[in-house]
Order: structure tokens, then C-alpha cells, then sequence
């Protein structure tokens, strides 16, 4: 396949061409669903560039040490003279850099990134835009919402924005398998009918990039007039636009438009054909626009789902009492038996509450292990296997990270016995190696009780505020996150992993309150998740964060509920490095409390919590209090 034939998105199309014309239109970042194309149109540009024009692909495992490059110490040592190792970010001078799934790359590798892309300058654009401080190379970029957002300052980095839709027209889709299933058998066939009459004819490719190179050439003189200038600056006024890069950028993409349309000034018409390009992710409203319509959707519709349902059920109530008004003296024993069917209809009976407020949740800390991980993250600290995170000891165990200091002073009492006259003589005993250690995020687990008896006194709206809360937290620890919600006589996944809060918070919305509490089916429903999650990565730390009053009333099996409840817990118990932490609902303000939420604590030996205690404000009164009755004392 070729540029040309690849089908569709021609506004992504159009902001490769205008970078490839003039690097300073800062590159672009596709963003959409995975499977759309997002990575083969961009491995495809780079046949629309000169042939020596470098790609790299940046990995997303990738050390401080292999971007920026560094001395290499064992060769170093063994030399006597510095080895330099050649850095990724150098491999790119002068082409492009491509990182896939970049909202998933580490935020200090992304920051080095940042610092190697250096953006146009004010004075530049008034006297030379395409001979001074060019960037160093084409930042071009993809992701998928749903897998977590991107900062706002490496959005502001990339010059373009494309929102990568899947294909809706059914003929595009029918071109798009055709030419996926023939393949090979296609492109052979289309060399070989380029031979004998049609060899001189140039492929649209070859002509696209003919066009890209004169559109440089004359880059240089296309004019631009004064009131272009003001045009621009009212654009971005218009669209809220606070950064300077987007005036910027929005200048170079105009200019280099002109230049592909072989006109001599830069029109409006420029400017308004690329301003989508180079505005749709820098306005302020439009960062969030997708989050903030479906929050503002959620709570709209909450509310009308709240009073619909017991509007439906005031009927049903009316003629229950109207029968049990009408019903003759002999059969007024029926009549506790009709009120308990009332009461369970009730109770069985959905009803979806608005997420309470959040707050700020206190600190949870957990056990540090001794396994090494390649993780990211900022909840718990863990061994580092990577040339990442911070130095914290000297080992002899080989991993390719050596530490000068400790190796000089290993091999330095044994200098005079080896016979040393002018370089140190370093031996491979002689070898230390850094320990070193860096925070990593958890996969958290919420399982959350959506039985009827967590709508009582609407106590579901401040469990769907502590929820949301906690959803906050990880997020801002780098967690990937997981929801379960058992209710009737079932538990299911409702979010399957994500790192985006956005989606949980969706779920978390539209979750709703009914039926039987089957606490036990919740339990063994996220000892399989956990076990599916292990099986891709086992380096991965788990949290469970069950949310519940406690009160079980329905069992998967005959045996009775408070003996399978024991038993799903120790089973969920068995798995490594899982951590637990257990949240209770109950409303601990009635004369009579049951405490089940403790209990199921204890069998799980997790951490147990009230919503009120999960709070930091309440940690703080504890601290103040102490300190206030230690002063008295």
C-alpha cells in the first residue's frame, strides 16, 4: 500500500503534507480508536520524504540512557578512553520520530522528548522561517482515549490534531478489506503492469512527492501580507487560544498550505483550511468537550431515571392497597404475606443515583516487595530492573548498569599487585552494579455492592462520591483501573481495564441500585480478572477496593451465605501481590449495626475503611486533636 491509496482521512493526509513542506508546522497527533490506521498512514509518510530522511520509532520501554545517549562504561573501562553510545533522539536528527500509544509513555521520558523538539521562534518567522533553529526532527504521534489522556503540555508540543474516525461510508470500508486481502498478489501484479509502456508514467506517490519538494523551494517566497498577521492573532483570540505555539504553528501551516497550492501570498482561505488542524486541541474547550458532554449527559439523565421508575411503581402500589382494601375479612391473614411481596418488589426495584461529591482521599500505603520491575507509576515503591529510578545501593549482580564509584574503589587497592604504570587496570571481578528503585502504579479492582440495600436513605450517591474519589487518586498515581458490580444474582465486569478516568467515571455513573447482594459471586468474579490480568503481565500489583454494607443475602452454591463468603475470600487471598482494601457502606448512625463489612476485612486481611475515614480532612482532625490534648497535658 501506498500514501496514495490509503483510504480516507484526508485531514490527516493534509497535516503530514504541510509538515513534510515546513517542519515548523510542529507535527501531528493522531487520535482515535485502535485499528483505524492511525500507524500505517504514518509509516507511510515516510516515503513521501527524501530517501536518507531518518525514521525512528520510539519504544515505550525506552531508557533516559538510549534517548539521550551516554558514556558507555564497560566499554569505557576496557578502552581506557570514552565510548560514547549514539542516542535515539540523535538517530532522528534531521527526519522523523514516531511514538505509538504516546499518552502511555513515562512522563519524564515524554518531558526529554519535549526538550529535544525545540519550537519556532517569534523573530524567526518575521525574517526566515525555513532556514534558522529548524526542528530537530518531525514529532509525529498516536493514541486512544480510552487507554488515558495526554498532558496538556505535550499537547500543546505537536503542531497538528487529527480525531481519527473509524470509516462510516460502507464503500470505503468494502476498498479498505479488498485491498487488505489482496496484499502482496495486488502490489505484484501493479509492478509488474509498470514495466514496458507504462514504466515511464511516475506512481502518485513519486508525483505527491514531487510536489512536496517545489512546495519547498518556493516556500521561501510565498508573501504574506499584514493583515494576515491580524487575522491570525483574531483566530486565536476567538477560540480561547492562551498559547503562543498555537499562533505559531498556525502561521507556518498557513504558509506552507500556500505554498502547496503554488500561490504567491497567504489568504484567508489558507489560514481557515489549516486552523482545525492547528487550533481543534489547543482551544479550552474543546480539551474536554467529549468528557464534559457525556458528565453533563449522565447527570441530566440520572435524575429523570431517579423519579421515572417510582412513578412506574405508584401504580402498582395503588392497587395493592386498593386490593388489600377491597379484600374480604377472610382472607386478612394473606395480608403480611402481601406486604413482604411489596416490600421485596421495592427493593428489587433499579434505581440509579447522581455521584456525590468528591474529596481528597488520605494516603493508603502499602508493602514494599523485593521483586524488580520495568513499571511506571507513583503509588508504591519497587525494585527497578531498568537504568531507571533513583540509586539506592551497589550489587554484584550483573544488569548491565554499572556503577563507576563503587567499581574504582573495588578494583583500586589492587592496582600496585597488577602491575598498574599508567591507565587503571579494572577487571571484570571488579564490577559493581547499581540497585536502584522507582514507583510503580496498581491495577485497582473496585467491586462495588449494587444491591437494593445500598439505596437506602440514598446512601448510594455518597458511596458513588467515595468511588470517585478513589478513581481521582489512581489516576493521579498512574493506576489502571477495573470495575465490578455485583447485584440480583450475578456480578459482572462493567469496565474492563482502562487507565482513562474519564470511562470509569462514565461507568460509575450509570451504575445502578437493585436486587439481591451476592457478595461472594463479586469476590470470585475478581479473583478471575485478576488471574486473566496476571497471565499478560506478572509483574502487576493489584488492589481490590471492595465497596459494601456487607449484608449478603444470596450464595452461588447450596451451601449457606456466611460459609462461602470465608471461603471466596481466602481464595482471593491466595493470589501474589494483591493487596485489599474494604470499604464500608453501612450507615453506622442507626441504634442497631451489623459490622459485616469488618468481618469480610478480616477474611481478606485487608485495610478497612469508612467513607468518612477515607478522608483526609478526618486524618488531619485526628492529628489536631492529639496534638491539641498533648499541649493541654
Amino acid at each position: 500500500m501506498t500514501f496514495h491509496d490509503f483510504i480516507g482521512h484526508e485531514d490527516a493526509k493534509r497535516a503530514l503534507i504541510l509538515n513534510a513542506i515546513d517542519p515548523r508546522c510542529g507535527g501531528v497527533l493522531f487520535i482515535g480508536e485502535k485499528g483505524c490506521g492511525k500507524s500505517t498512514l504514518a509509516r507511510l509518510y515516510r516515503r513521501l520524504l527524501p530517501e536518507e530522511t531518518p525514521f525512528v520509532n520510539l519504544p515505550l520501554n525506552i531508557t533516559q540512557d538510549a534517548l539521550l545517549g551516554a558514556v558507555d562504561m564497560e566499554a569505557t573501562l576496557r578502552a581506557g578512553r570514552k565510548v560514547l553510545q549514539r542516542s535515539l533522539l540523535k538517530r532522528a536528527d534531521g527526519g522523523i520520530l514516531y511514538i505509538d500509544d504516546v499518552n502511555l509513555l513515562a512522563p519524564e521520558i515524554m518531558a526529554l522528548v519535549r526538550e529535544g523538539q525545540h519550537p519556532p521562534k517569534a523573530a524567526e518567522i518575521e525574517e526566515d522561517l525555513a532556514a534558522n533553529g529548524c526542528p530537530e526532527f518531525i514529532l509525529l504521534g498516536s493514541m486512544n482515549p480510552e487507554e488515558g489522556p495526554l498532558s496538556p503540555h505535550v499537547l500543546d508540543r505537536f503542531g497538528m490534531c487529527v480525531l481519527w474516525e473509524g470509516l462510516k461510508d460502507a464503500e470505503q470500508k468494502m476498498a479498505v478489506m479488498k485491498r487488505a486481502l489482496s496484499g502482496a498478489d495486488a502490489a505484484s501484479v501493479a509492478h509488474r503492469s509498470t514495466k514496458g509502456r507504462q514504466a515511464d508514467l511516475p506512481s502518485p506517490d513519486e508525483k505527491l512527492k514531487t510536489e512536496i519538494r517545489e512546495s519547498r523551494q518556493v516556500l521561501n517566497h510565498v508573501f504574506v501580507p499584514p493583515e494576515i498577521y491580524d487575522y491570525l492573532a483574531q483566530l486565536c483570540v476567538e477560540n480561547d487560544v492562551g498559547s503562543h505555539r498555537g499562533d505559531l504553528f498556525l502561521f507556518a501551516a498557513a504558509r506552507a498550505y500556500a505554498a502547496f497550492r503554488r500561490d504567491k501570498a497567504v489568504t484567508k482561505e489558507h489560514c481557515d483550511t489549516v486552523l482545525p488542524l492547528v487550533l481543534l486541541h489547543r482551544k479550552k474547550i474543546l480539551q474536554e468537550m467529549e468528557e464534559q458532554h457525556r458528565q453533563a449527559d449522565a447527570h441530566r439523565e440520572d435524575p429523570e431515571k431517579g423519579k421515572e421508575e417510582p412513578e412506574k411503581e405508584q401504580p402498582r402500589d395503588a392497587e395493592s392497597s386498593a386490593e388489600k382494601s377491597d379484600a374480604p375479612e377472610d382472607k386478612t391473614p394473606e395480608k403480611p404475606d402481601d406486604s413482604h411481596e411489596t416490600k421485596r418488589e421495592s427493593r428489587d426495584a433499579e434505581e440509579t443515583f447522581a455521584v456525590g461529591e468528591a474529596f481528597k482521599v488520605r494516603r493508603l500505603f502499602f508493602r514494599k516487595d523485593r521483586m524488580n520491575r520495568d513499571l511506571s507509576g507513583r503509588r508504591t515503591k519497587t525494585g527497578s530492573r531498568t537504568h531507571r529510578g533513583r540509586h539506592i545501593k551497589n550489587i554484584l549482580r550483573e544488569n548491565g548498569d554499572i556503577a563507576i564509584d563503587a567499581t574504582i574503589r573495588a578494583a583500586a587497592p589492587f592496582q600496585t599487585v597488577r602491575g598498574r604504570t599508567d591507565l587503571m587496570l579494572i577487571r571484570r571481578e571488579d564490577f559493581r552494579f547499581k540497585q536502584r528503585e522507582r514507583k510503580m502504579g496498581h491495577f485497582v479492582v473496585f467491586v462495588v455492592d449494587g444491591s437494593g440495600s445500598m439505596g437506602a436513605k440514598r446512601r448510594m450517591v455518597e458511596t458513588k462520591g467515595a468511588i470517585m474519589s478513589l478513581l481521582i487518586d489512581c489516576y493521579q498515581k498512574r493506576d489502571s483501573v477495573s470495575m465490578i458490580v455485583f447485584r440480583k444474582d450475578k456480578a459482572e465486569v462493567v469496565l474492563q481495564p482502562t487507565s482513562s478516568v474519564q470511562a470509569a467515571a462514565k461507568r460509575l455513573s450509570d451504575i445502578p441500585v437493585g436486587g439481591k447482594t451476592p457478595l461472594t459471586a463479586g469476590l470470585v468474579e475478581a479473583f478471575k480478572l485478576i488471574k486473566r490480568i496476571r497471565m499478560k503481565s506478572f509483574e502487576m500489583r493489584c488492589l481490590v477496593v471492595l465497596i459494601t454494607d456487607g449484608r449478603a443475602n444470596h450464595s452461588l452454591s447450596r451451601a449457606p451465605v456466611r460459609e462461602e463468603i470465608p471461603k471466596a475470600a481466602r481464595l482471593l487471598g491466595t493470589l501474589p501481590f494483591c493487596d485489599f482494601v474494604v470499604v464500608d457502606t453501612e450507615d453506622k448512625g442507626r441504634f442497631i449495626k451489623t459490622d459485616l463489612a469488618r468481618d469480610v476485612a478480616t477474611f481478606l486481611g485487608a485495610d478497612y475503611f469508612l467513607i468518612e475515614t477515607l478522608k483526609t480532612d478526618h486524618l488531619t482532625g485526628i492529628v489536631q486533636t492529639k496534638k491539641a490534648a498533648f499541649l493541654q497535658s
